[in-house]
């Protein structure tokens, strides 16, 4: 059978079976869970669990009658209410979202929620999009500078790894910065970091990704800690620069610099937070759920996350 791209085989199950049937007013959009709405589905997605799939958004909870196949493919209809389900989804109010309601929802769900595609809209679906499109700018700063300090909490360890002949060691702390620059791009970019199968992918959607990725690569391909090292330092540089093409501070030295007195080139994060910081009203950079938190079970509890982002914020 051939490949049919999810938002493509949603648009035409909900033009050609579902539209004719529902009546009256209603939404309808393919959003929520799946590599289909966020681009980057492919046939391999298909294998399992795929589906002709529409969110059908309707004033009261109805039954509406659809084919049990579509062009070959099974059948998916969600019937529900559209706040009922997107404070489902979100675990809070989209028309009212709070401080704390950014910073314990998961990116991966802002871009669920996000992302897809909008086929019908007679309830008012888009305008709640529109308003988590992205972080309010106080956030966003928050945001940034919590990503920042965690490349400051390891920038220097490639080299103190690597200097005690740990270069296993120096190798998973060289990944783990990689995987913060990455993110760190996309944030810098106002785009909401998908979870770890779709990261790179998303990272190489970015125009900064051309310039980065030999670098990034060539870190992660390295096999001692001075060459991990001239890689790092070069993209630390250039995001740098991508940090002072955005203009939310005053202009950063973006150029690398000694650990104290010690043979290792940082970019020294710190100097990036502070400015970041200053003006917002975010005391201790710990950051958004999923910058503190990394269990994707734990993630996927929205009264967990709440729980924690409360716990951690005070």
């Amino acid at each position: 059978m051939k490949f049919i791209p999810g938002i493509e085989l949603s648009r035409r199950f909900y033009a050609e079976a579902v539209a004719p049937v529902v009546g009256g007013p209603h939404t309808a959009a393919l959003v929520g869970p799946g590599s289909e709405v966020l681009g980057f589905d492919t046939g391999r997605s298909a294998d399992h669990d795929w589906t002709a799939r529409v969110f059908l958004f309707l004033p009261e909870v109805r039954a509406v009658d659809v084919p049990a196949t579509f062009v070959g493919h099974p059948v998916k209809l969600v019937v529900a209410t559209l706040d009922g389900w997107t404070r489902g989804f979100l675990g809070f109010d989209a028309r009212h979202p709070e401080p704390r309601d950014w910073l314990a929802t998961p990116t991966q769900v802002f871009a669920e929620f996000t992302g897809g595609a909008v086929f019908h809209d007679d309830l008012g679906f888009e305008p709640l999009r529109q308003r988590l499109a992205w972080y309010p700018d106080d956030v966003w700063r928050y945001v940034l500078a919590c990503q920042w300090q965690r490349i400051g909490q390891e920038e220097a360890f490639v080299g103190r790894c690597g200097e005690v002949g740990d270069e296993l060691g120096s190798a998973v702390v060289a990944a783990r910065l990689v995987r913060d620059l990455m993110r760190l791009c996309l944030l810098m970019a106002r785009r909401y970091p998908p979870y770890s199968k779709w990261l790179g992918s998303a990272f190489a959607r970015l125009p900064a990704a051309a310039a980065l990725s030999p670098h990034l690569t060539g870190a992660l391909a390295a096999t001692t800690w001075p060459e991990r090292e001239r890689h790092l330092v070069a993209a630390y540089e250039y995001v740098a620069g991508l940090h002072n093409a955005l203009g939310l501070t005053g202009r950063v030295d973006p150029r690398a610099r000694p650990f104290f007195d010690r043979p290792f080139l940082v970019i020294d994060a710190g100097r990036f937070v502070t400015p970041l910081l200053a003006g917002t009203s975010a005391m201790h950079p710990i950051g958004a759920i999923d910058q503190f938190v990394d269990s994707t079970d734990a993630l996927g509890h929205r009264e967990l996350t709440r729980a924690v982002v409360d716990c951690a914020h005070g």
